[in-house]
């Protein structure tokens, strides 16, 4: 009964094996992990003493291009990457601690949790800084990325600000609430969603066995320690808290992150910018009509270049 979007992408996904993931423009760069390297690419502008962009995934497993096994080819942090080089931005594009290059990082990625990767970030940031000599360092963060880079903004120095792409202004508890709701033939799942996600928000795991078949993916008891460390947060909460710089960019055909989330998150910190780029879906790429197959079918796209302004916005905020 759930739409195969939603189960694709709300599920935080179990994790799958590590994957090749294709090497970027221009170098590997590393930083320590818990029991491994974690890995990622930079990418250099002309100039060596640009800004420097920390790209911080979105949820599931999602490689250093923005990739993933379940059907997404858009490869929006590689196009990014590239666009920010020629805007004389540099920038450092990552596997997350236990998939692909960072496999060994942690030997069950379906133990993390959202501290994990604040801590991870503060990793990053020192390297990167070493590395390049940046005082401080933009995170950019993409859909879950977004509340990573929220909640490390409350513990990371260095930090030069925060772009928040696709981010939800909500727990996300109350994200997939709506989602699910968003799909009629999902209505025979909602009683039984509804009770899992209070469960979770309390902090308490549920029983698979309670849970309607349909359901598993998204509540699957391997990833429930991360789903509770993440439906804890308020993304909203934490930006009111934040006192560097926001940029918030937000598509108008996103499926899964709404405008009233970018909305949420300007109401809770007024100094913040908000961006809606009107044309353009979760992935950052523009779709011409409201056809939901459309949109959908530019998941796999890699091939269309990203949304029209996104690489302005994005560097016209960081070279201000």
């Amino acid at each position: 009964m759930l739409k195969p979007l939603w189960a694709l992408m709300l599920a935080a996904a179990l994790s799958v094996p590590a994957l090749a993931a294709p090497l970027g423009l221009d170098g590997q760069i590393q930083a320590a992990g818990p029991q491994g390297p974690l890995t990622g690419t930079i990418v250099h502008s002309s100039n060596r003493q640009s800004p420097v962009a920390l790209i911080i995934p979105g949820s599931g497993p999602t490689d250093r291009d923005g990739n993933s096994p379940l059907g997404v080819q858009a490869s929006t942090y590689r196009l990014l990457a590239e666009g920010l080089a020629a805007h004389g931005i540099s920038s450092v594009r990552i596997d997350k601690r236990g998939l692909f290059r960072s496999s060994t990082a942690v030997s069950d990625p379906n133990t993390v949790v959202i501290d994990d990767y604040v801590t991870d970030t503060a990793a990053w940031v020192s390297v990167i800084r070493e590395r390049t000599g940046a005082p401080c360092v933009w995170l950019i963060g993409h859909s879950e990325g977004g509340l990573v880079a929220l909640a490390a903004a409350q513990k990371v120095g260095n930090l030069c600000g925060l772009i928040l792409i696709a981010s939800s202004g909500r727990p996300m508890g109350e994200v997939i609430r709506s989602q699910l709701r968003a799909n009629p033939a999902n209505a025979p799942l909602i009683a039984a969603a509804d009770r899992a996600i209070d469960a979770l928000a309390a902090g308490q795991r549920v029983d698979a066995t309670d849970l309607p078949q349909p359901l598993l993916p998204l509540f699957h008891p391997a990833i429930q320690g991360f789903l509770i460390s993440t439906f804890a947060l308020d993304p909203s909460k934490l930006a009111a808290q934040v006192q560097l710089p926001i940029l918030i960019v937000q598509g108008g055909k996103d499926l899964q992150v709404s405008t009233l989330d970018a909305e949420l998150l300007k109401a809770a910190n007024p100094k913040a910018t908000l961006e809606i780029l009107p044309s353009a879906n979760h992935v950052l790429k523009d779709i011409k009509g409201d056809s939901p197959a459309e949109n959908i079918a530019a998941y796999g796209a890699a091939d269309l270049p990203l949304a029209k302004g996104t690489i302005a916005t994005i560097s016209n905020f960081i070279g201000r």
